[in-house]
């Protein structure tokens, strides 16, 4: 945002969530009208030897389900987890490498016949301070592993019934951080076809909305001065951050009704008789599209420049410590596979639109997804009223429906997987939307 706009005009409202939502109704229309069910995908055979490899391997998933769980190691610190699964792929005589693209603690492994599509399952493995898998990344990535020992199963039994490659990555760091843009930047999605993975919840999804997210760190500075002697001396940074934070509560009202706000004043003076010299405002700035969060953005900066401007403080504002996640581009077509496979295991996934969107949270998965085509589906995994982040869900990532919840999705995202290496028309399809959805954006530089 310029710091010299003609402040005696408004700013143009922004139009690019009205252009989304007719993007998005035509979408639905095509959908509706010539969908996915024309997709034969991979032979029941197939399916079969998938179910049954799965059955075979329950109790050593299981095992790792707790195991993880139990470790609960945080952001970039997974060596434990991470050995724990090298340690499950290994007893195959699985190739496992680790500490792949800058970050010790990712993992790839790879199975199939080499000719042909590649996709990747991703399992996650990080959990959250204090309150541990509280967001479940322990199904997570026992359902990746699954996944990826059955279709190894598979190959193993019929090479010919895995062409292609299924690579298995494990992605660290997603919570308070975006372990996948990190390793994306690396190189680690090149090469992808498409990517897959599941995630714990409260009901069964085959697509829901996950926002895209910001962080905006904005210290202001000011002057030191007595507060009772000489005030007007002063320049308080204190008054700079409560403008600020105002700021963002009336500009609320003017916010598309899928984007979020939320701040806190972490720092704000010392001492009631001093003047305040120097105060910091955290935010997290979030939206549905990439194209709102970046008008978003550009107005949240304005609102920072124009408190420092009304009390007479510097502003320096810092966007991003850590690489921003953009929202979940869901492909429809492998989502209609997902949603038909789970329905097998008794589950009936969800239809986007179905839940609200204000239960809406962030992922750095939406940065895979507009690099490649992908999926982010739901798996139950405890009572819908238990939240995500909350310790009631940390017990519920260890249940006996949790355990079921990981070998379900494991099933499904092995299929899945499948269909797009078998399915000619399948892929064609899921690339052709891809394509009518925008394609690939240059994700890394997004935001400059």
């Amino acid at each position: 945002m310029s710091d010299h706009r003609d402040l005696s005009h408004p700013t143009a409202p922004d139009e690019s969530y009205l252009d989304e939502m007719t993007r998005q109704t035509r979408a639905r229309a095509h959908r509706a009208a010539d969908r996915a069910s024309e997709f034969t995908g991979a032979p029941d055979s197939s399916r079969t030897v998938i179910a049954d490899s799965l059955e075979a391997a329950q109790g050593e998933l299981t095992e790792l389900l707790h195991t993880i769980h139990s470790l609960a190691e945080t952001a970039y610190d997974e060596h434990d987890s991470v050995a724990e699964i090298a340690s499950v792929l290994g007893a195959r005589g699985i190739d496992v490498d680790t500490g792949l693209y800058g970050v010790e603690t990712t993992l790839r492994a790879t199975t199939g016949s080499g000719n042909g599509r590649t996709i990747a399952v991703l399992a996650e493995y990080d959990a959250l301070p204090e309150i541990g898998h509280a967001c479940g990344h322990n199904i997570i990535a026992t359902a990746g592993v699954g996944a990826f020992l059955a279709l190894l199963a598979l190959y193993e039994a019929d090479a010919d019934s895995v062409p292609g490659t299924v690579v298995l990555l494990g992605t660290p760091a997603e919570e308070g951080h975006s372990g996948k843009e990190v390793m994306a930047r690396a190189g680690a999605f090149d090469g992808l076809d498409a990517a897959i993975m599941v995630h714990g919840y409260g009901y069964d999804c085959a697509d829901q909305v996950w926002l895209g997210r910001r962080l905006l760190r904005v210290t202001f500075s000011g002057i030191a001065a007595h507060a009772s002697a000489q005030p007007f001396m002063g320049r308080n940074a204190l008054d700079a951050a409560n403008l600020f934070y105002q700021g963002l509560g009336l500009l609320r009202q003017q916010m598309p009704p899928i984007s979020r706000l939320h701040a806190v004043i972490t720092d704000g003076g010392t001492r009631p008789s001093i003047i305040t010299e120097s105060a910091t405002v955290q935010c997290y700035v979030r939206s549905k599209f990439p194209e709102t969060l970046k008008e978003l953005s550009d107005r949240v900066e304005d609102a920072a420049k124009g408190a420092a401007l009304m009390t007479g403080t510097g502003v320096e504002v810092d966007w991003d410590e850590h690489p921003p996640s953009l929202p979940v581009r869901t492909n429809s077509a492998l989502a209609a596979r997902w949603a038909e496979h789970e329905q097998t295991r008794g589950r009936s996934p969800l239809p986007g639109g179905v839940l609200d969107e204000s239960i809406a949270a962030s992922t750095d998965f939406g940065n895979v997804s507009y690099r490649i085509p992908g999926i982010h589906p739901l798996i139950k995994t405890a009572d819908a009223e238990v939240a995500l982040h909350t310790r009631e869900f940390a017990e519920a990532a260890k249940t006996p429906a949790a355990e079921t919840a990981a070998t379900d999705a494991a099933y499904g995202l092995a299929c899945t997987a499948l269909d797009f290496l078998t399915d000619d028309a399948l892929a064609a399809e899921v690339v052709d939307e891809f394509a009518r959805d925008g394609g690939a954006i240059d994700v890394e530089n997004y935001f400059t």
